[in-house]
């Protein structure tokens, strides 16, 4: 039986992941900053396969490889990492930015990501097995107003996933990157500081990706045959065309 961490596992995209995962025979390790996430998580999970849980935050260097180092040793071997903790805060120019959220989203997206990666990788070097799977974002692909240093955080995800992906090359570990487009989670509720109806707004007047779609992706990336890597995947749904660009009823 396969072992998968997934980072950000109590909600939207991690969890609809987790539970995917778990039906079809992992073992799944997850993880989040909230006590309280994880033990309804682990209500839904534990029907459905063994799991272990770890409560840390990834932008805490030293949590992150404490928390790794203490796995027991019937999940200590990962086989595949999915960095998925993220989150976008503010949707102001630069200029009007906060800089509380640029170095939230800085530390999650970016520091994070690599602080997780950094804690796993090298198991999987020595092993020569392993699959990471970054979340990334159409807003690594282009920048739009208002959202530059959330853009410059994905466009960093894409290329440490990239860099990664060269690094690990001769050691046989796979690097991907999954890159929706507008997926309806609690993403906006987040970069609208828990304003429910600005957040619904961003989804009205067209079917956005749900969690399951992504996590039904990832799946398919993370099952294909040992000399298969799907490396990169932008997804998004029918009525986007861009980032900015959105075809919406009158």
């Amino acid at each position: 039986m396969k072992t998968i961490l997934i980072t950000g596992a109590t909600s939207g995209i991690g969890l609809a992941t987790a539970k995917i995962f778990a039906e079809n025979n992992f073992k799944v390790i997850i993880t989040s900053r909230s006590q309280e996430n994880i033990n309804k998580t682990l209500k839904i999970l534990k029907p459905r396969t063994e799991v272990y849980s770890l409560k840390f935050d990834v932008a805490d260097r030293q949590a992150t490889y404490e928390a790794i180092k203490s796995l027991p040793k019937e999940f200590a071997e990962i086989d595949i990492l999915v960095n998925n903790a993220g989150n976008a805060y503010g949707l102001e120019s630069i200029p009007e930015g906060k800089e509380e959220d640029w170095d939230n989203m800085i530390d999650i997206n970016v520091k994070g990501l690599l602080n997780v990666t950094k804690a796993i990788s090298n198991e999987m070097m020595k092993r020569k097995s392993g699959h990471i799977i970054n979340i990334g974002s159409i807003a690594g692909y282009e920048v739009y107003p208002n959202g530059g240093v959330y853009c410059a955080s994905k466009f960093a995800v894409r290329a440490i996933t990239e860099g990664l992906r060269k690094d690990l090359n001769p050691y046989e570990v796979k690097v991907s990157s999954i890159n929706p487009g507008m997926v309806e989670t609690n993403f906006s509720k987040v970069r609208f500081n828990g304003d429910e109806e600005k957040a619904s707004k961003v989804y009205q007047g067209f079917s956005p990706l749900q969690a399951e779609d992504i996590a039904e992706t990832i799946f398919f990336m993370g099952t294909r045959k040992d000399h298969i890597n799907l490396a990169e995947v932008l997804i998004l749904p029918k009525a986007q065309a861009s980032a900015t660009m959105v075809l919406k009823d009158n």
